[in-house]
């Protein structure tokens, strides 16, 4: 409301000395301004979208209670308003009867335009309980007093009808394309079998509809509960509309329409997925059939030696694949969707736990394969450098071959036996230093221990 809360050099002074002519010429435009910017707030009041509204709603809560009040404020300010137009009207005829006005013309224009000569009825009065004294029916003002008396009514009955409008404006809009949204992803939700007490999203759009529908009448019959003022702002309509319950429905619609979404997905490649399953635990299957034969084979071939059992196929989950292929048949996507997930992970699971049985059953071959070839890598290398007719290299050769290749074989002996063999080569392979004069000094070469027969083949 644009109107002063003062008038510049009158605040606070009784009537005291006559205003001259120009005094009271001047006081009479500011305060013809005053009136016309007073009547253009009230009446943009008066046509508010929001005080409309207000009017023709059933209110609950503490918009009721506050536009109880509000009212009272608005009848209040229209009588300050025509109580203040009276004396400006009543300053104006005095001005008009003389051009220059004489001592008792300009006494009246100031005690109307300085003086507290506006008297308003005061509509809460009541008569007392008791004989104290008569109740103050009417009250006094100066009119810059009026004037601060209509802009502290005005700016909290703005202040109500702003913050109720504003709350409208922008809850009921939003809470209805979220409804509408809400009805899309029902009716999709349907379509895949989600529904309230057969799937946990069914039940989620139904606490989100009953949400909404309350939200929706709560906000329309009450709007002032969901306004937080701003701090600190003094303005008319300063702070904002609660959206917090509204953001929630909106995350909560968000988490199940991803739901509803993956459930669609399911639906969309159920069947490969169901051949990806299949393949996976028949790889399962397989491999712990290799590694129950080839638990058959260490046991015959390997002595001395702990091999773990093997356990059989996965029938529970074989039994739930086939429940899964179930709940496509007859398009349960609600059903298949976190099946699937479970089986998927338990497969591949169970595939690991089945190579992982693999590996630990067949350990003692590959211990044996590689002390083999351990064991034929030393042969090749004293072949290379010659001393592959050695007989103490045969001999221990022959004793690890005939332990490594012999059924069952203990690899505790075996590699012993390898072990020994290796030890004979690394000596033979050692350079030894020359015994005398005549000695290949710095040769490098090994030297045969076998004396007159040892010459470097």
């Amino acid at each position: 409301m644009s109107v002063a809360g003062s008038f510049p050099g009158f605040a606070g002074r009784p009537p005291g000395p006559a205003m001259d002519r120009e005094e009271a010429d001047r006081a009479l435009a500011r305060l013809g301004a005053e009136h016309e910017a007073i009547e253009t707030s009230l009446l943009a009041l008066q046509d508010h979208a929001g005080r409309r509204l207000l009017e023709g709603a059933e209110l609950t809560g503490v918009t009721r209670e506050r536009w109880a009040t509000t009212e009272r404020s608005i009848t209040l300010l229209w009588g300050y308003f025509d109580a203040y137009a009276g004396a400006l009207e009543e300053a104006r005829d005095i001005r008009a009867r003389r051009r220059h006005p004489n001592r008792e013309d300009l006494a009246a224009l100031t005690e109307l335009l300085r003086g507290e000569a506006v008297t308003v009825a005061n509509p809460d009065a009541v008569p007392p309980p008791s004989a104290t004294g008569p109740a103050r029916l009417s009250e006094r003002f100066s009119l810059q007093e009026l004037v601060a008396r209509m802009n502290e009514l005005y700016a909290r009955s703005l202040d109500m009808v702003v913050a109720s409008d504003s709350v409208w404006s922008a809850l009921p809009a939003r809470i209805d394309l979220l409804a509408a949204e809400l009805h899309r992803t029902r009716s999709l939700a349907h379509s895949v079998g989600v529904r309230p007490g057969e799937h946990p999203a069914g039940d989620d759009l139904e606490e989100i509809t009953e949400e909404l529908t309350t939200l929706r009448v709560q906000v329309i019959s009450d709007p002032l509960a969901f306004w937080l003022p701003g701090p600190g702002s003094a303005a008319p309509g300063g702070g904002r509309p609660d959206t917090s319950r509204y953001d929630r429905a909106a995350r909560a619609l968000e988490d199940v329409r991803r739901e509803i979404e993956a459930v669609l997905a399911v639906r969309q490649d159920a069947e490969a997925r169901l051949m990806r399953l299949r393949d996976v635990l028949s790889r399962a299957d397989r491999t712990l059939t290799e590694a129950r034969a080839a638990r058959g084979e260490v046991l015959a071939k390997i002595a001395a030696s702990e091999v773990p059992a093997v356990s059989g196929p996965p029938t529970a989950l074989q039994e739930r694949l086939v429940a899964a292929a179930e709940y496509r048949r007859r398009a349960q996507w609600h059903r298949l969707s976190p099946l699937l997930e479970a089986l998927e992970q338990e497969a591949e699971d169970e595939l690991l736990r089945a190579r992982e049985s693999l590996t630990s059953v067949t350990a003692p071959l590959a211990i044996r394969a590689e002390l083999r070839g351990r064991l034929d890598a030393y042969k090749a290398k004293v072949a290379r450098h010659g001393l592959a007719e050695d007989p103490v290299l045969i001999e221990r050769y022959d004793a690890a071959r005939r332990m490594l290749w012999s059924a069952p074989c203990d690899l505790r002996v075996a590699e012993q036996s390898v072990l020994r063999y290796q030890q004979a080569a690394a000596e033979l392979l050692t350079p030894r230093p020359p015994e005398g004069p005549e000695g290949p000094a710095g040769s490098g070469e090994p030297e045969d221990r076998r004396g007159s027969q040892g010459e470097t083949r």
